[in-house]
């Protein structure tokens, strides 16, 4: 396994990219290809993976992915409320290649798998009291690649990525104060993906 230091070319190929009303950092090769792999496979086998029921419209429903928390805090939103798990030894590495581009300390990440092209993540803003008022937010994929998008909240500005495997997006500053961000689903077919999303609860 590399060594994703600060000194590393993977941890500092990307880029800051300013958006309307918010920051975002890109780096589509943050951890090689092989090691993206090594790191999808272990952690598909090894986190506690949970399909969790949360409320949405008065209602409960199911969540169309699985889920895991880890980290040092408790965690609640629409109606869940979620206890971590212990750090693995992965996902400890990975937050401190991630710290070092953010230039903050992550206390939580929230892990999602998507199953397939069915699975995905409706529109909504990570913007909770306990995440503070400008979180930074670090968003690591693994496995298929998968299209994001993000839609300003006022002028329907739209941004898309394409989040292939290895790669990085951070959202900071006042993103998710203006903006909102997705995973469509697709009737394409999709091979399994873990979404890795590091955050900091106060």
């Amino acid at each position: 396994m590399e060594n994703l230091d600060l000194f590393s070319p993977l941890a500092v190929s990307g880029e800051w990219l300013d958006i309307p009303d918010g920051k975002l950092f890109w780096a589509p090769n943050f951890i090689s290809a092989i090691d993206a792999d090594d790191y999808f496979h272990r952690l598909s086998a090894g986190l506690n993976w949970q399909q969790e029921t949360i409320r949405m419209f008065g209602r409960e429903v199911l969540q169309p992915r699985l889920q895991a928390w880890c980290g040092e805090a408790v965690y609640s939103y629409s109606g869940l409320t979620m206890y971590p798990a212990p750090w693995t030894p992965d996902l400890l590495a990975i937050k401190s290649a991630c710290e070092q581009v953010c230039y903050c300390r992550f206390n939580s990440v929230l892990a999602n798998l998507y199953r397939n092209g069915q699975d995905y993540m409706g529109w909504h803003q990570d913007n909770e009291t306990e995440l503070g008022p400008q979180p930074t937010i670090a968003s690591v994929s693994l496995g298929e690649g998968r299209r994001f998008v993000l839609k300003h909240l006022a002028s329907k500005q739209k941004v898309e990525f394409n989040l292939q495997s290895g790669s990085l997006l951070v959202m900071a500053g006042t993103t998710q104060q203006f903006w909102s961000h997705s995973v469509p689903k697709t009737q394409r077919f999709k091979n399994p993906r873990i979404n890795l999303t590091y955050r900091t609860i106060c």
